[in-house]
């Protein structure tokens, strides 16, 4: 039995606040904001040295998801930390783009990465960490009373945030081999599954996959092409003003026809063809045999191989996920350049696993169905690290609050990245694992990775998730910001202000400064905000105006209990959707896909009356 009747009798019982269950980048960052915003919390995972493993691609950031990490930080989170303490590798990628399309990027050492995050919250007071196998949840109507861990223990908590990863019944393949894992070597979780159902939320199944990892000592680097990182980095953190760890090359090299022939040659041996995978996967991180057949005209494609830490030989073959079987493997690696005597350490494999599709969650990522149940990670459809840490950041902070009587942290769209995300999540659903693009903000150019901390801090420590070292920084660095602007504001040429001729797209901020020695002790970090802020002022003022309409739409709050049914001449598609959805206002109501204009207007007829 999964789904345990709180009249059970358990032979040992532990009494929390908020129960954290999972202990990768989800739920370390859900467990951290729950006990930093005062509720007493324990993290419950199956493995207390796998914290915060990177269980794929050892690296955190990129376009779109760099912003997100950004966020993280400046609401207080411990990702952006952990990245800077443990990165062997930084790149700020896009730069021949403009500022809103820059993303930072840091490759990590895996171990010692979970190693700092594992000590780091060792040290948070009110969290506690255990080691506990999860096997079934407690609930008393529609209220969570708790989790239960293998032994007949119960913990008693009034808030349960759930951050399972892949694994909820997770099943992996390696050609036409299948077993069960959470991820390889790890068993998968088989008691969640059936209490979610039990409890009426609805499950379904997506896939993803990891490449090989390779002995670096059996590469030929001198066939491949070196990739630096940034010669000046730029850290994830707000905390810290520079990087001064020592930086280890990336290689990159290509597949090429024999490999893509090879492929071909066996694809009635690969799982995702011959139907023995029927999940999706995600889109955009593709398996080597998808690009083959997606892009059948290119006759090569690019693959990074990223060390995967400073103390170990083991490569990442960024760019070869797949879960053919192990012969066509070796066989594969063997037939690309500088791989020709590459060692496999470790065989590639795809993983499908239960999701719950996100319409099942309110805005606060506590589900629908049951007061105080709170999903995070890819249990709510997202892939990704970075989008799992932001998500366990905002159930995590909401689970707190919610004991607390207090109204949950919600991001609008215009605020942040994660407020995006969650939006997208819970409005529109999912079809395939959702992945944080820049091109799915409507806003970016007010929502850049450099501005994350002046747009968020502020909201984090109204939410009592920023403490006073991070306040004291923010402070003094918006002040200097204000001070560079209004020096700009208040000298001038024959042309007009500093300020207007630095908005203009030949100036550069170096000619300014040149002529004014007050301007040249000027951190970088200022120094870009304010030459930003003047570059892209025209296009935030318009976006500015857009914001300002949607919000006098979100100010119509829809009450939670409103009855879609007894609303006239509301179509019968739009109410399904809209009682499904159940959104907090008409802004929300307006992005859900079938409503129109029309069903917006009788819904506002209606809420006025």
């Amino acid at each position: 039995m999964t789904l345990y009747p709180v009249s059970h009798h358990f032979d040992i019982r532990y009494d929390y606040d908020v129960l954290v269950v999972g202990g990768g980048h989800a739920g370390v960052e859900a467990a951290f904001a729950a006990a930093r915003s005062g509720a007493k919390t324990a993290l419950l995972t199956s493995n207390l040295d796998t914290i915060a493993q990177m269980s794929c691609n050892p690296a955190i950031g990129g376009v779109g998801k760099g912003h997100i990490v950004r966020e993280i930080d400046a609401l207080g989170g411990l990702m952006a930390q952990a990245a800077d303490a443990t990165g062997i590798q930084f790149r700020m990628l896009n730069q021949s783009k403009g500022a809103a399309m820059h993303g930072p990027r840091a490759q990590s050492d895996k171990f010692a990465y979970k190693q700092f995050v594992k000590q780091f919250l060792e040290q948070v007071p009110g969290l506690a960490l255990r080691q506990e196998t999860i096997v079934g949840l407690t609930a008393e109507k529609d209220q969570i009373t708790g989790i239960v861990a293998e032994g007949d223990v119960h913990y008693r908590a009034k808030a349960v945030v759930l951050c399972c990863g892949t694994f909820l019944q997770g099943i992996l393949h390696v050609g036409t081999l299948t077993f069960p894992g959470g991820r390889m070597g790890e068993p998968a979780s088989t008691g969640i599954s059936p209490a979610l159902d039990a409890l009426g939320i609805t499950l379904k199944r997506f896939k993803t996959g990891t490449p090989p990892r390779l002995n670096g000592n059996t590469i030929h680097y001198d066939k491949l092409k070196l990739h630096p990182g940034d010669e000046h980095p730029v850290p994830f953190s707000f905390l810290n003003d520079r990087i001064d760890n020592e930086q280890i090359p990336c290689w990159m090299t290509y597949t090429n026809k024999d490999v893509h022939e090879l492929i071909h040659r066996n694809f009635h041996r690969a799982p995702m063809y011959t139907g023995q995978i029927q999940s999706t996967g995600p889109r955009y991180c593709p398996s080597i045999e998808t690009k083959i057949e997606r892009f059948a005209e290119k006759d090569r494609h690019q693959l990074f191989l990223e060390p995967e830490g400073r103390n170990t030989a083991e490569i990442y073959v960024n760019g070869l996920s797949t879960s053919l079987p192990r012969d066509v493997q070796d066989e594969m690696i063997r037939m690309i350049d500088g791989l020709e005597n590459a060692q496999i350490m470790r065989y590639a494999y795809a993983i499908e696993y239960d999701y719950a599709p996100p319409e099942q969650l309110r805005a606060s990522l506590e589900t629908k169905a049951v007061k105080g149940l709170y999903f995070a990670g890819q249990l709510n459809g997202t892939t990704g690290y970075e989008e799992a840490a932001a998500l366990g950041l905002v159930a995590g902070t909401n689970a707190a609050r919610r004991i607390a009587g207090r109204e949950p942290l919600i991001l609008r769209r215009d605020q942040a990245y994660i407020g995006v995300m969650i939006d997208d999540l819970v409005t529109r659903g999912v079809d395939e694992p959702y992945r944080m693009f820049t091109s799915r903000a409507e806003y970016r150019l007010l929502l850049r990775h450099d501005n994350a901390d002046r747009r968020l801090t502020p909201i984090g420590k109204e939410f009592g998730l920023v403490d006073t070292n991070r306040w004291t920084r923010f402070m003094e660095k918006t002040a200097t910001i204000d001070r560079a602007t209004h020096f700009l504001e208040t000298h001038h040429d024959a042309n007009g202000s500093m300020l207007k001729a630095l908005r203009r797209p030949e100036t550069t901020w170096s000619e300014i400064a040149a002529k004014y020695p007050e301007l040249q002790t000027l951190a970088p970090a200022i120094i870009e905000q304010v030459t930003t802020d003047a570059k892209y002022s025209g296009y935030i003022a318009r976006q500015e105006i857009e914001i300002d309409r949607n919000l006098r739409l979100g100010s119509k709050r829809i009450p939670p209990d409103f009855d879609y049914a007894d609303v006239p001449h509301l179509r019968m598609e739009a109410k399904e959707k809209l009682i499904a959805i159940q959104p907090i206002d008409l802004s929300q109501a307006s992005r859900i896909s079938g409503i129109t204009p029309a069903d917006l207007a009788v819904l506002l007829v209606h809420l006025d009356r």
